[in-house]
């Protein structure tokens, strides 16, 4: 099966629909959301609408679960914490209804889906060879999907039991995941953090065992605008231009 993987939209009304079109451009049969589909931006409606009307299945993301009153946001980072609280405060009860109906992992496709990791899918961030190697001892499945750090990356042990080794990808890479364990992140819609602002998604192909990362560039202004007029902090529009 073609798989377009999506992750981490943000409330980024104007990445979300350029990866949509990319998507639509693409062999992609469905599209799957990896979570996190409301927080940093100013548009959270519009995207869990077309989350729920374009995507086969979506998980939930600590921001989504922070949203719905189900983690303080104490953990948060300020920013994060007041964008949390202005989402709670606007969103429509359609956004709300849609998002409690989630689960940050799915552990009945043919790969293992994770918000965060195996391990914690709702709050680790998946970054170094270590952290990796332990979190392939629980994921269901050979092949796993994770997002939440918005860092395009891949980890693989390639023979099961051997040392894992992982690297940051850049946009157009494809990976051959045929053999070994692996754990892949698409990096993020919305908000990318590994210095390439356009936003991030991954083709896989479930027959062949190959993952394509892509890049789609946006109207970064337009994201940026939405959430100055909302009053949000000003860090979450700047930040988009640098992808960090």
């Amino acid at each position: 099966m073609r798989l377009a993987i999506v992750s981490d939209i943000h409330g980024n009304l104007p990445a979300f629909e350029a990866v949509l079109s990319a998507i639509d451009e693409s062999d992609a049969e469905d599209t799957w959301c990896l979570g996190d589909v409301v927080g940093y931006g100013a548009q959270p409606d519009e995207c869990a609408r077309l989350v729920a009307e374009r995507c086969a299945l979506s998980l939930v993301g600590n921001h989504d679960l922070a949203v719905l009153g189900e983690l303080e946001v104490s953990a948060f980072s300020p920013a994060a914490a007041d964008a949390v609280t202005w989402t709670k405060e606007n969103a429509a009860e359609e956004t709300l209804e849609f998002l409690r109906g989630l689960k940050p992992s799915d552990e009945t496709k043919e790969v293992g889906l994770y918000h965060a990791s195996p391990r914690d899918p709702v709050w680790e961030y998946v970054l170094s060879a270590d952290q990796a190697e332990e979190c392939m001892k629980l994921q269901s499945e050979r092949v796993s999907l994770i997002g939440h750090s918005h860092v395009a990356l891949f980890f693989i042990d390639p023979a099961g039991d051997s040392e894992v080794r992982g690297a940051h990808v850049e946009g157009g890479t494809r990976v051959e995941v045929a053999d070994g364990t692996w754990l892949v992140n698409p990096g993020s819609v919305g908000q990318p953090r590994d210095g390439d602002p356009r936003a991030a998604w991954l083709e896989l192909d479930t027959e062949e065992w190959s993952a394509t990362y892509r890049r789609t560039a946006y109207e970064i202004d337009r994201a940026a605008d939405a959430i100055t007029a909302a009053n949000l902090p000003q860090h979450l529009a700047t930040r988009l231009y640098e992808g960090r």
